[in-house]
């Protein structure tokens, strides 16, 4: 369905309590959510531009809608099987007859028909309004058929009734609906699951105290306590406290996450054994996980090639049901059989020839996908982006801030006139802990990573174009680039050049004017990086690499990494360029990058990545979302888009075959040797081919990536 943007809420229309501000499901029944605008829900009528049309059959229904039909005509089916001609036939007995029998049968049949059937008749007049004839069309026909033939037959005076046909039929379907609604509601639990990771309510600082609210009461810039082991309420940032936050849930990051005074957090992680204190900085639909939410219900609502293809396919097999019932019924009046043998014929034809198993095959397999994706790190906004993943040939990464942290690291230490490294270290930081240059921060990061303690420091001095100096335990120590060693006779190792070659900042540390150490800093590299493209190749998968920094770091970092194929110097604009001189080679492209300036690249690729999202998580020009600034989550997309595919070939295949075997042997092509299908057994065939669908998709769940 296409959601119109001036729609204010969507609500369910079996509970209008629940509404939210985008299209998803309903928390209690797993059903699609319904426009509202102006105050009144407005039901979709066309199914055809309806995206989750094959998951909509049930609109209007909840599991426990067809769990109790099913038991009150289970229960009321009982006599009318113990009375049918079958049963006294196979246990050779006679059941008591009394006089108005007949209508005591017309009575429970009647009952059943409109308190059972009456849920699949209204579903079939919905098909039918919206032009597109399916499932419920048929099993209406051919109860309906059922009871007008049975109906006719009491009142004419006939014995040949389809009454126990017709019990068994209706209740069989509710059985094998209620089966199938609870399959679709486990699969479509994406929502639901992350709707259950907010509190109630949480506890807000007022001045010296503190009290509990609703959620709905938050405002921005309220501070409020995340206590050991609770729940975090709301997007914010941490003012006081220190504690591990595990985050798997909202991101896919298994190990628990240290947050500090100054770190972001997100609501509905849960906190570690710390109390924190934390100042809400995003509220309501601007919060990651509503974004999360919105991208989620998009995904859910959209289509793959597969699913377009199965939907097109139960919408036919409804017109060729519907004609070999007739050609049935013809046929069988020809020669010479009756005309109740005949519409029992019609009847079993139209039962087994449901489009079920067909139309659940795929939508199941792609909403359990998502649910999947959503809880290993990266999110579906487009099915058709998953569906494309399983044939990529190269992935392209963006350098900066995908395959390296975008941010200056220590790669080098030599120790020349100092003892070792960490005295190199030790000196250079303790000089850079006043600067605020990106490459000083990176040297005392590296102290610190490394627990070495700086020394105390006094006249620290800027060299203004060449670094800085400072008084350490009497000598002058000064940490800077090239500049200052300029007109010193300093002999340099050769390996200091050859890392300068590479694009590598290069910092040099003197005490007194003698050099004694050297440090080479660069955009440090990721460890998942090399994971990521170590799996990839063993994938078949190729992988570039792309950047705009210049040829030696191009080459330093792709030798690092093992990529052979790379592109330096381009500018954000001629990344699509890039992007489209891959593809002319024959190669389905995979862009990663950042979202943001390659936003281009990403829209040209065959598919878009954007990675390391955070709380930004509406990207555009992307068709999946990396929660996390991981690599390694581009295997497992890879992956999932292959076992993905697998599982909706075999449904397809399963659902297709079943029909071209099942509708001969239903029209009664085998009664010359005895094989007759009654409506009831098919019926059980249909649930059971439905459920067996379902149960495939299933295990998809349980798949590792």
């Amino acid at each position: 369905m296409e959601y119109d943007e001036c729609m204010e809420s969507y609500t369910c229309p079996m509970h209008p309590e629940i509404t939210q501000n985008y299209p998803g499901l309903c928390s209690e029944c797993g059903m699609n959510l319904i426009p509202v605008k102006s105050g009144k829900a407005e039901m979709p009528m066309d199914h055809n531009k309806h995206d989750n049309a094959s998951l909509d059959k049930h609109a209007g229904h909840s599991t426990n809608i067809f769990k109790t039909k099913f038991w009150v005509s289970l229960v009321l089916s009982i006599p009318l099987v113990l009375y049918s001609d079958m049963t006294q036939a196979i246990f050779h007995w006679s059941a008591p007859t009394f006089p108005g029998l007949p209508y005591i049968e017309l009575a429970i049949a009647s009952f059943i028909f409109f308190y059972g059937g009456w849920v699949f008749i209204a579903s079939a007049w919905r098909e039918l309004q919206a032009k597109s004839p399916g499932m419920m069309t048929l099993i209406s026909l051919a109860i309906t058929t059922a009871y007008v033939w049975s109906v006719y037959a009491v009142f004419a005076g006939r014995s040949d009734t389809l009454f126990w046909e017709l019990g068994t039929l209706i209740t069989i379907m509710l059985l094998g609906h209620w089966i199938e609604m609870r399959a679709v509601s486990g699969a479509n639990s994406a929502l639901k699951e992350l709707s259950k990771l907010l509190p109630d309510t949480t506890e807000v600082v007022r001045g010296d105290h503190t009290e509990i609210v609703a959620l709905s009461e938050l405002k921005e810039g309220d501070v409020i306590l995340a206590k050991p082991g609770g729940k975090i309420a709301a997007d914010g940032e941490v003012v006081e406290g220190e504690s591990s936050v595990d985050e798997s849930l909202a991101t896919g990051e298994s190990k628990p996450i240290t947050k500090r005074a100054g770190d972001a957090v997100i609501a509905g992680t849960v906190n570690g054994d710390g109390m924190l204190k934390i100042k809400v900085t995003k509220i309501g639909d601007q919060t990651f996980l509503a974004g999360v939410m919105r991208l989620v219900a998009e995904a859910q609502s959209s289509k793959s090639r597969l699913q377009v293809l199965s939907d097109r396919a139960a919408f036919w097999l409804t017109f060729v049901a519907v004609g070999a019932g007739v050609i049935t019924v013809i046929a069988w009046i020809a020669a010479g059989a009756g005309t109740a043998f005949a519409i029992e014929r019609l009847v079993a034809v139209l039962v087994i020839a449901c489009p079920h198993a067909l139309g659940l095959a795929v939508p199941l397999v792609a909403s359990i996908s998502t649910t999947k994706a959503a809880k290993n790190g990266f999110l579906v906004k487009q099915r058709i982006a998953l569906e494309a993943a399983r044939n990529i040939d190269v992935v392209l990464f963006d350098k900066t801030g995908t395959l390296t942290k975008g941010e200056y690291g220590v790669t080098n230490v030599w120790p020349i006139g100092a003892k070792d490294e960490r005295e190199v270290i030790r000196l250079a930081a303790s000089v850079d802990a006043y600067s605020e240059h990106p490459v000083a921060k990176a040297i005392v990061a590296n102290a610190h990573e490394k627990q070495i303690q700086l020394a105390e420091i006094k006249d620290f001095t800027r060299i203004a174009g060449k670094g800085a100096q400072a008084l350490i335990e009497g000598v002058i120590v000064t940490v800077g680039g090239a500049g200052v060693i300029e007109g010193k006779n300093i002999s340099l190792p050769p390996e200091i050049e050859t890392e300068h070659k590479k694009g590598k900042t290069i910092i040099y540390v003197l005490r007194d004017g003698v050099l004694v150490g050297v440090l080479a800093l660069a955009d440090v590299i990721r460890e998942e990086s090399r994971e990521a493209i170590k799996t990839l190749k063993g994938m078949n998968v190729e992988v570039a690499m792309i950047t705009g920094d210049a040829d030696d770091v191009a080459a330093w970092v792709a030798g690092e990494l093992g990529i052979t194929e790379y592109f330096a110097r381009v500018l954000p604009d001629q990344k699509a360029e890039k992007v489209k001189l891959l593809q002319s080679k024959g190669k389905r492209v995979a862009m990663v990058g950042d979202g943001i300036n390659d936003a281009p690249a990403l829209t040209q690729a065959d598919l878009g990545i954007a990675i390391g999202a955070g709380t930004n998580v509406a990207i555009e020009s992307a068709g999946i979302i990396l929660v996390k600034n991981d690599p390694q989550d581009i295997p497992k997309i890879i992956t999932l888009s292959r076992l993905t595919y697998t599982k909706m070939m075999q449904n397809l295949w399963w659902a297709a075959g079943y029909n071209i075997v099942a509708i001969p042997l239903a029209a009664g092509v085998l009664a010359g040797q005895g094989i007759l299908l009654s409506p009831a057994l098919g019926a059980v065939f249909m649930s059971l081919s439905t459920v067996i669908v379902a149960g495939n998709a299933m295990l998809l769940r349980g798949r590792k990536l």
